[in-house]
């Protein structure tokens, strides 16, 4: 299934019974919650859904059962989050086996690569699979921020296709869009700055609240047109108006050119 990686993608989290067990009976409720609101995709194993202590047995059942469930309504993404290059590859390999749609990435963990160091670990796993590729760019977490050079050097792997923005920094979604058009699809990737993100142009929205609020969290992403028109916010000079950064209610009616 390809990914228009548009719309809200719940990272979903992982239900663990008493006994430290899946709890698969509470994880299908959530995901035909999920799928009822509407949503665009479902992500797992991201932070949310316990990336770091999944046993990739777990992962392999969370993702077969995903793909069970979804029943190709929706793309199902697997997030890989390892610390050599060498699990990474064999992560995407297991994924495409299980049914996965597509990936999301994080950098290497643990270690704190460099930029040379993070780009050949993206590139070295995306030309080993045909599946199309979410980088999740989140320097706060995890250390490592994936900068606009990095991202040019990754313009090289057609399947590198989208950016989860988790750099708490709005203005990097103008910066994008000014160097690299439509080639990476953006996608809000901090709750409490989702609007603000989605307003500065974001393609779509991967949420953790979702989780909690299904039904609310489509609502909003579905009053974007709304907000981009009323506004009429023109995204391509952003970089050039400074006031473009600031996307704050009180500021919206000064950006109306």
């Amino acid at each position: 299934m390809s990914i228009k990686w548009n719309g809200v993608m719940p990272a979903v989290t992982t239900k663990f019974t008493n006994d430290d067990k899946l709890d698969l009976i509470n994880f299908e409720i959530n995901i035909k919650a999920q799928l009822d609101a509407g949503v665009n995709g479902i992500i797992l194993g991201g932070t949310l859904g316990e990336a770091s202590t999944l046993t990739d047995g777990e992962k392999r059942i969370l993702l077969r059962k995903t793909v069970e469930l979804v029943n190709g309504k929706v793309p199902v993404i697997m997030n890989i989050a390892e610390q050599t290059t060498v699990k990474a590859i064999e992560a995407a390999h297991k994924a495409k086996e299980d049914g996965a749609s597509g990936l999301m990435m994080l950098p290497p963990m643990r270690y704190k690569a460099d930029d040379r160091e993070t780009v050949v670990y993206f590139k070295t796993v995306a030309n080993s699979t045909s599946l199309p590729i979410m980088i999740y760019n989140n320097p706060v977490d995890y250390g490592i921020e994936v900068t606009l050079d990095m991202f040019e050097e990754l313009t090289e792997c057609e399947n590198i296709q989208s950016v989860k923005e988790s750099t708490r920094d709005i203005s990097n979604v103008s910066r994008m869009k000014s160097r690299f058009g439509d080639r990476f699809k953006i996608l809000a990737g901090v709750d409490t700055l989702a609007l603000e993100t989605l307003l500065m142009g974001a393609d779509g929205w991967v949420a953790g609240l979702v989780c909690a609020f299904p039904e609310e969290t489509v609502a909003i992403y579905k009053l974007q047109p709304f907000l981009l028109e009323k506004h009429k916010l023109n995204l391509r000079p952003n970089h050039l108006h400074p006031l473009a950064m600031i996307p704050e209610p009180m500021y919206l009616h000064l950006l109306e050119f």
